[in-house]
């Protein structure tokens, strides 16, 4: 139980119902939190939006399809499936409840606790748990940064094309360029190809020598270089070509992507002139990494800091702990990092909030986990020039069709310094992503560094729901 005299109040006061930790996800963060506090004797309540515990890395296939070996579509499985199992054995304890299908949209404090109102279910019903501790584990989702022709069909995000893959056995199409920044493109490049699409290119903006000022990082992660040379071979073994300090600056096509433009970038990420080249596909992968997923986070005032590789993201000490007091989180949201890196800080938190230290080996993993992961985020950081491939015409924000010719407008001639301001005067940002797509876009148009995400809600939530808030309820 929670022993600090800063956390939540001790056993026997609040509602009858109070667990003594909610925890917000079942990603591998959340899941391995929920696991490792039942075991330690505490009561969880794991809320999740998803019907299957495994959050988007671990995504299973839908039940209706019969996958025969979902497994061989996921790295490092075995470890999953043993936290789902220990899950399952906990929940028919008594000693977890798992509440699927439950949207979290803000948590307030009551009493000495906290109250989580969260949206159940298909038909939208309202829900509220109580608990003494919370951890947060809401994971990321992806970064993308416009070009012209992004709205085409055909071009998904690279974590969209392996969640088609992996939840519904589909392909994005036949002939699937991969590009973007970060590791998770040779992943994505070889699930799609082992699938069956042909992958032409791997078109990746950064450079991997990057990585050789970090070489001691490197050799301490030996898992990880081993994970690297097995892509390396995947690629090899279907032919794709790896292009590494290239964008795709232009989709192509009518009523789908047919072609995309390729170039070469500078060391600022501007498309040098003269290496333009084409490349036919029906279908284009593009992401450049993850954003952590913070707004339950900031809604209740956690400090934040600036990662690495440019997103923003908790501030955690060395127990997972936030700057509120009891409030805990774990994976992504501390700055991303990878399954492995969500498992051991969900273990780590889970033994601070039982007032347990945490093994040294699994402190020591998670530290040697931390660095590769600031190494990874640095060495893919998207440079400053990468602007430099977006026409005026070009739609920035999706949800309300915002051209960068009119945020460009709107942050030169009518005087707008920030995020904010830009949306204001263009209502980038305003349609049904609330910026989620297009903010670090519109930031960098508008000379302004990605700021933390504040809101008070953190997903939809029907009228009816706040209406039958009781009076007093914060």
């Amino acid at each position: 139980m929670p022993t600090s005299p800063s956390e939540p109040d001790a056993p026997g006061s609040g509602p009858a119902d109070l667990a003594d930790l909610a925890v917000v996800g079942a990603g591998p963060a959340g899941l391995a939190a929920a696991v490792t506090a039942a075991g330690l004797g505490l009561r969880v309540t794991l809320l999740d939006a998803g019907e299957q515990p495994g959050g988007q890395f671990y995504r299973h296939p839908a039940p209706g399809l019969g996958a025969a070996r979902p497994e061989a579509l996921h790295h490092a499985w075995p470890e999953f499936a043993s936290r789902e199992a220990a899950l399952r054995a906990h929940v028919s304890a008594g000693r977890v409840t798992y509440l699927t299908a439950h949207h979290v949209w803000t948590v307030v404090p009551d009493g000495g606790h906290w109250v989580l109102h969260a949206v159940a279910g298909p038909e939208e019903r309202a829900a509220a748990v109580h608990a003494r501790a919370l951890l947060i584990a809401t994971g990321a989702y992806e970064r993308q940064l416009p070009f012209p022709g992004w709205t085409l069909p055909g071009v998904v995000g690279a974590g969209g094309a392996q969640a088609m893959l992996k939840a519904g056995l589909v392909l994005p199409g036949k002939r699937v360029v991969v590009a973007g920044s970060g590791p998770l493109l040779l992943a994505v490049a070889g699930s799609l190809a082992a699938a069956g699409a042909t992958v032409p290119a791997v078109v990746e903006a950064a450079a991997y020598t990057a990585y050789a000022a970090r070489t001691p990082v490197l050799l301490r992660n030996p898992g990880k270089l081993a994970e690297a040379a097995a892509y390396g071979a995947a690629l090899a073994g279907h032919r794709i070509r790896l292009l590494t300090r290239h964008a795709v600056t232009e989709a192509h096509g009518t009523d789908r992507v047919e072609a995309v433009t390729v170039a070469r970038l500078d060391r600022d990420w501007r498309p040098l002139p003269g290496t333009a080249r084409r490349i036919p596909c029906d279908a284009l992968a593009v992401g450049h990494g993850l954003v952590p997923q913070l707004e339950l986070a900031t809604g209740l005032g956690c400090a934040t800091r600036r990662s690495p590789d440019g997103t923003v993201a908790l501030e955690l000490d060395a127990g997972m702990r936030t700057s509120v007091p009891g409030v805990w989180s774990a994976g992504e949201t501390g700055g991303i990092g990878g399954a492995g890196l969500a498992l051991a800080e969900g273990e780590i938190a889970a033994h601070a909030i039982a007032g347990r230290p945490a093994p040294a080996g699994l402190v020591r993993r998670r530290a040697r986990l931390r660095a590769f992961a600031d190494a990874m985020g640095a060495a893919h950081r998207p440079g400053p020039g990468w602007t430099g491939w977006l026409r005026d015409d070009a739609v920035v924000c999706r949800c309300e069709e915002v051209p960068a010719g009119r945020i460009r407008e709107a942050a030169g001639e009518l005087g707008a310094r920030d995020a904010r301001t830009v949306k204001l005067l263009t209502r980038a940002g305003m349609g049904w992503c609330q910026g989620r797509m297009c903010g670090p876009a519109v930031a960098a148009l508008a000379g302004e560094a990605p700021a933390p995400d504040r809101r008070p809600l953190s997903c939809p939530v029907p009228l009816r729901l706040l209406a039958e808030l009781p009076p007093d309820a914060h």
